[in-house]
């Protein structure tokens, strides 16, 4: 349930960034040709076809395949899935496709296929057969003559399970722009399709190349080629020329806020801004956190607005700087509605000080665990809006292409058993200016400061929850 991004100089990722880890671990590893009579429709009774056999135990989901030259004109997929309580073979006749890059999709649809079959959270596949699926959609593709229309078939095959979070991402799809970098700044945006660089087209290269033709010594240029999918009915291509910088990627931006207390007496707030859950950003908010308990900082805001993250398991790392015991961080649910809690392990917070967590629309998935893990376990007051409200875990795999396939293989339920899918959280501080209980001529003086922190009026709730806080502690 992990995904490894990496950040390219343009600061743009691509699929290539993706690390495999499904509840299965099986290759197809052995072809062998054998005859089988296949429906009419197909165009001949007895054909050549291929014959996988799935073995359990291995780390590759495809490795091997009918191959560049197809032999016949239908081939039958024979799959044997090993699990602890499934045992069974399965055998699917679809035509070979013999333009060679819709062939390569072909074989990416399989993959696709069989990763859903074996982990995707709804076993039913949305009241339908996925098996009988797989061989309409590759008798769907089977005319096709361009690589984009053979994904917009898969495409299209994983729309039938309801789930929007399960989708596949081709090769040459940016996935994200880093925030104000030279991608970003011209305008190219997530889902946007790479066509060339420089001039050179990029059928038939990898990711990895690709990413490889981006780099480059800083200063220099580099011409990029995108096309934008639909956008009210519009397709648009772009060529821009961006700058080589170096770029900075760090999830974690934080700064000391000096405020007065009524009696007089002057408190440091640490602000936190956690823009994304990458693989440092525990590491990095541990050292932010110290460094301020180092500068005698006495409590805490800790923002995940706009966070849509990435990595749950980041998440929960994170929750773990704050958090003591053995306490839980969140429940997950499998395809078979068990539930198993995941706790901490004699875990040690970093601090004690007060927390306040600040969340919006626009936090979602492993910002929203973080956030009712902090809640549910008396650790944070959250303040701001209502969240997003996505409450499922999905799994990231890198096909043999190079594309990404985001499976949804769980859901999960916060510490106290709340389920947030398509409801979200809210918190127990509405950040509205009425609710501030503050005197008024206070929050103009804040309101005006030349602090754009200062100025943020979830940032002044936040600290009017975090001065009540510390008036009751200093009164006990």
């Amino acid at each position: 349930m992990e995904t490894l991004c990496s950040n390219f100089d343009l600061g743009s990722s691509i699929s290539k960034s993706f690390t495999s880890k499904s509840l299965f671990s099986c290759r197809f590893s052995s072809i062998r040709f054998r005859r089988r009579v296949v429906p009419q429709a197909f165009g001949r009774k007895e054909l050549p076809i291929a014959h996988l056999k799935k073995e359990e135990g291995e780390n590759e989901n495809l490795v091997k395949w009918v191959g560049k030259g197809v032999i016949g004109l239908a081939a039958a997929l024979s799959l044997s899935c090993h699990s602890l309580a499934l045992a069974e073979s399965l055998t699917v006749a679809f035509p070979v496709s013999h333009t060679p890059e819709v062939n390569t999709v072909q074989r990416t649809l399989i993959e696709a296929w069989s990763l859903i079959r074996e982990t995707f959270v709804d076993p039913t596949f949305n009241h339908q057969d996925w098996d009988l699926k797989l061989q309409q959609t590759m008798v769907e593709m089977f005319p096709l003559r361009s690589e984009d229309a053979a994904y917009s078939k898969v495409r299209g095959m994983l729309s039938t399970l309801g789930d929007p979070y399960t989708r596949i991402i081709s090769p040459k799809v940016v996935l994200s722009c880093v925030e104000n970098s030279p991608a970003a700044r011209a305008g190219i945006h997530e889902g946007d399709e790479l066509l060339e660089i420089n001039g050179e087209r990029l059928d038939g290269v990898d990711s990895e190349t690709a990413a490889q033709k981006l780099r480059g010594r800083a200063g220099t240029t580099v011409t990029v080629k995108v096309h934008r999918g639909n956008v009210a009915g519009v397709s648009s291509y772009q060529e821009v020329k961006l700058p080589r910088e170096v770029i900075k990627l760090s999830p974690i931006s934080s700064a000391i806020i000096p405020h007065k207390m009524p009696d007089g007496r002057l408190l440091k707030t640490g602000y936190v801004k956690l823009s994304s859950f990458s693989q440092s950003a525990a590491m990095e908010m541990e050292n932010t956190i110290q460094d301020m308990e180092n500068q005698g900082v006495q409590s805490y805001i800790l923002d995940l607005r706009n966070n849509p993250a990435s990595l749950v398991t980041a998440g929960l790392d994170v929750a773990q700087l704050w958090l003591d015991g053995d306490e839980t961080l969140v429940n997950t649910v499998d395809r078979d509605g068990n539930m198993a809690p995941i706790s901490i392990v004699n875990g040690h917070a970093v601090t004690h000080d007060p927390l306040v967590v600040l969340v919006n629309e626009g936090s979602a998935s492993a910002s929203e665990i973080l956030a009712g893990a902090l809640r549910d376990n008396g650790r944070a007051i959250l303040v701001g809006h209502k969240t997003f409200g996505k409450g499922k875990i999905q799994s990231v795999t890198q096909l043999h292409d190079g594309s990404a396939l985001f499976v949804t293989v769980a859901k999960y339920l916060s510490p106290a058993l709340h389920d947030i899918d398509q409801v979200g959280i809210t918190p127990d501080i509405q950040c509205a200016v009425d609710m501030l209980n503050s005197p008024k001529d206070t929050f103009k003086e804040r309101n005006t400061s030349s602090s754009s922190l200062e100025a943020d009026f979830c940032i002044i709730v936040a600290e009017h929850e975090l001065d009540i806080q510390e008036s009751k502690g200093s009164a006990s």
